[in-house]
C-alpha cells in the first residue's frame, strides 16, 4: 500500500465521519434540552455507563462531566451487576450508551434504575430499542455509516456518541455559568493549570516584598534591595501607596554621588504594577515586551500586595 493510498483512506473515514456529525447536528432536538434540564435537576451526580467501546467513550464523557462542573463518574455495567449497583442513588441521573440499545450487559442497570426511580438518558441508534424504550429521555442516534470498510467496527457511531456528550457537556457548563476560575480548580496541575494561574497565587507577599519608604537614604534601600534578592525595591507614600521603584538600571544611571541621595531621587515614579487577579501568563507578556524581570501587584487602593518575579511564572509551567 502507498502512501498516497494511506492518505486516501484517511480522508475518508474523516469525511464519513465529519458528515455524521453534521447529521446529528440537525438531529438534535427537544430530547437533547430535556437531558441537559434533568441533569441540572439533579441533586446527585450523573452516573455514565455502557459496554465495550460505548464503554471506552463514557469513561471519558463521565470524565468531561466532572472537570466541567457537572459530577460524574463511570460505572462498568457488568461490574454493577455485581455490587456496584449501589454506586446509583436516588437523586442521581444514569446515561446509559449503547449503539444498538440492546447490549445485554446494561440489562441489570437499566432495571435497577427503573426500581429505584433514577432517571434514565439512553443513547442508541435505535429509536425501538429496549434502552431507548425504557429510558426517561431518550438520544437517537441518527443512521450513520460506520468508517470501517466492513460496516462492523464502531468507528463512526461512537464518535458522534462522543461529540454528544461533549455537546451536553458544554451546554451544562453555560447553563451553570462555568468560569476559568473553577476550570482550574479541577485542574491545578499540567499546562491546563499553569495557563490559569493568577498572578495572586505566584506572588510574594509580606515580609518578602522589598519595600521602603518614601525619604529613605540610598544606602538602606540598597541594604533592602540586597536582603530580598529580586534587584529592586518598591517605594511607598505616607498611605502605603506604591509611587515609585528602584532598579538596576536607576542606580547606573544615578551612580555619581548615590549614597548621598534618597530613593525619591533616584526611583523610577508611576511603576508598571499588575493586579492580583490578572492571569499570570498576563504579567509574563508584560515582563517579556519590558525587558524587566518583576512586577510590583498593587490592589485597586494602590497599596502592594505583593511582587512577582519570572522565574516564579517559569517554575509554574507558565511561558
Amino acid at each position: 500500500m502507498n502512501r498516497e493510498t494511506s492518505i486516501a483512506i484517511g480522508r475518508r473515514v474523516l469525511t464519513t465521519e465529519a458528515g455524521a456529525l453534521t447529521l446529528l447536528a440537525g438531529a438534535l432536538d427537544d430530547s437533547f434540552a430535556a437531558a441537559v434540564e434533568l441533569i441540572l435537576g439533579a441533586a446527585g451526580r450523573v452516573i455514565v455507563s455502557g459496554m465495550g467501546k460505548s464503554g471506552h467513550v463514557a469513561r471519558k464523557i463521565a470524565a468531561t462531566f466532572a472537570s466541567t462542573g457537572t459530577p460524574s463518574h463511570f460505572v462498568h455495567p457488568a461490574e454493577a451487576s455485581h455490587g456496584d449497583l449501589g454506586m446509583l442513588a436516588r437523586g442521581d441521573v444514569c446515561l446509559v450508551l449503547s449503539n444498538s440499545g440492546e447490549t445485554p450487559e446494561l440489562a441489570d442497570i437499566i432495571a435497577h434504575t427503573r426500581r429505584f426511580s433514577i432517571p434514565l438518558i439512553g443513547v442508541a441508534g435505535r429509536a425501538d430499542s429496549t434502552l431507548l424504550r425504557q429510558s426517561d429521555v431518550a438520544l437517537v442516534l441518527p443512521a450513520a455509516e460506520e468508517a470501517c470498510p466492513m460496516g462492523l467496527a464502531p468507528t463512526t457511531s461512537t464518535t458522534m456518541t462522543l461529540a454528544l456528550g461533549d455537546a451536553l457537556a458544554v451546554a451544562l457548563m453555560e447553563h451553570r455559568q462555568f468560569t476559568p476560575e473553577n476550570f482550574r480548580a479541577f485542574h491545578p496541575g499540567g499546562k491546563l493549570g499553569a495557563r490559569l494561574s493568577r498572578v495572586g497565587d505566584l506572588m510574594h507577599a509580606g515580609e518578602e516584598m522589598p519595600l521602603v519608604a518614601t525619604g529613605t537614604p540610598m544606602a538602606d534601600a540598597l541594604l533592602t534591595m540586597s536582603q530580598k534578592s529580586f534587584g529592586v525595591v518598591g517605594v511607598t507614600d505616607a498611605e502605603g501607596r506604591l509611587s515609585g521603584v528602584v532598579t538596576d538600571g536607576d542606580l547606573r544611571r544615578h551612580m555619581a554621588g548615590l549614597l548621598d541621595r534618597t530613593v525619591d531621587e533616584v526611583m523610577t515614579a508611576d511603576p508598571l504594577t499588575i493586579d492580583p487577579g490578572a492571569l499570570a501568563e498576563r504579567a509574563v507578556a508584560v515582563m517579556n515586551g519590558r525587558k524587566i524581570t518583576c512586577l510590583f501587584v498593587v490592589g485597586a487602593d494602590g497599596r502592594p500586595q505583593g511582587i512577582l518575579h519570572i522565574h516564579d511564572c517559569l517554575r509554574a509551567g507558565v511561558a
